[in-house]
């Protein structure tokens, strides 16, 4: 059983330890997201249409060493009572948020 003392001691370590991880965790991530708008998109060549599937557009990837890197786009299976919403980059709190395509649920 803990007593009183050693309790406290650990609580204080733990207060004292927590804002250091936590910069830790946060110069990490700085490295990873960019602040800096992604580039224009690209024009590609879009694709004839084909039967069953979605062309998704290519879109702007940050590599953390590389920096921003063109990602082609491709076709993607359709999926019964579902519409694809296409990749997009969102600034959050001063820095570019990438969010990927996705299938929502079509209320047609």
């Amino acid at each position: 059983m803990l007593s009183r003392r050693s309790l406290f001691q650990a609580l204080a370590a733990a207060l004292i330890a927590a804002p250091l991880g936590a910069a830790a965790v946060s110069d990490a991530q700085a490295q990873s997201i960019p602040t800096s708008r992604p580039p224009t998109p690209r024009r590609e060549p879009r694709p004839a249409p084909r039967r069953g599937y979605t062309w998704v557009p290519g879109h702007w990837a940050w590599k953390a060493r590389s920096g921003w890197i063109w990602t082609p786009g491709h076709w993607e299976e359709n999926r019964r009572g579902f519409e694809f919403v296409g990749p997009r980059w969102v600034l959050r709190r001063g820095q570019w948020i990438y969010e990927p395509g996705r299938w929502v649920r079509s209320w047609r």
